[in-house]
């Protein structure tokens, strides 16, 4: 098969053996080697412009420093790379390594990054979505707005968990049920026979869960944690009654500690 672009080219000496059907073999004519030196120069130059959809392999670190760098085809990174010059991707950039972009950055191809990124400058990611993969074989994806439109999200001056912009639930419970770390931000429903215990050394400050009691009678709430007060109360309570279709709200003041908010006594 002809070697139309850089791609196609071998690390094996022996099975380079053309350029664009030019024969560079072994015993060739020596006619065809300017016309092979300038089919390579287009390859070339066709690797630098992007022309060749050829994928950019870094595989160990890179920097790029020019005052602007445009990247038409795909970029796989996976060694400690800087670039503080400003760049154009239009291809997807696949990294497992460690980023620095300090420039203003267009993007607008997919990103896929198992590694620390930093960005420091001002970044534009068009049409494409950031995929961020985690410790396990989850991933996270940001996507754009589908409409037209500029929408602004300011980050607090702090650690944070990104909530949710409703109250998932973690649904209904029909037996004794321990709330857990994952019920954080959600509500739990209890149904007929569901009885709630709020375990100790569990939570952390700050984090919140609903409980809604959605049956006819009274559910009971167990305060296995150290300390748990009905709001505007005094009074550590081992146990709390949740009304009928009532609702409560639990604040964790510490691992050990809570308030509870609600239709409680």
């Amino acid at each position: 098969m002809p070697k139309t672009k850089i791609s196609e080219y071998s690390t094996t000496n022996s099975a380079n053996t053309d350029i664009e059907s030019i024969n560079i073999d072994e015993g060739c004519a020596p006619s065809g080697i300017n016309n092979a030196i300038r089919e390579l120069m287009v390859h070339l130059k066709e690797f630098q412009t992007g022309a060749s959809g050829d994928a950019f392999t870094f595989a160990g670190g890179v920097l790029i420093s020019g005052a602007t760098n445009t990247i038409s085809g795909n970029v796989l990174m996976s060694g400690t790379n800087t670039i503080t010059g400003a760049v154009t991707a239009s291809g997807n950039i696949n990294s497992s390594g460690t980023n620095t972009f300090s420039g203003s950055q267009i993007i607008s191809g997919g990103i896929t990054s198992s590694g620390t990124n930093s960005f420091s400058g001002t970044n534009t990611f068009n049409s494409g979505s950031l995929k961020l993969a985690g410790s396990t074989s989850g991933t996270s994806t940001l996507n754009p707005q589908a409409v037209a439109g500029t929408t602004t999200y300011t980050l607090p001056n702090a650690t944070s968990t990104l909530g949710f912009l409703n109250i998932p639930a973690v649904g209904t419970k029909t037996t004794s049920y321990t709330l857990a770390t994952g019920d954080v931000g959600k509500y739990v429903q209890v149904g007929s026979s569901g009885s709630i215990t709020i375990p100790d050394a569990t939570f952390a400050e700050g984090d919140v869960i609903s409980i809604f009691n959605n049956t006819s009678g009274t559910i009971t709430i167990t305060c296995s944690i150290t300390t748990a007060y009905i709001a505007g109360t005094d009074s550590d309570k081992a146990t709390m009654t949740l009304a009928s279709r009532g609702l409560a709200t639990i604040v964790f003041i510490s691992s050990t500690v809570c308030v509870v908010q609600g239709n409680v006594s």
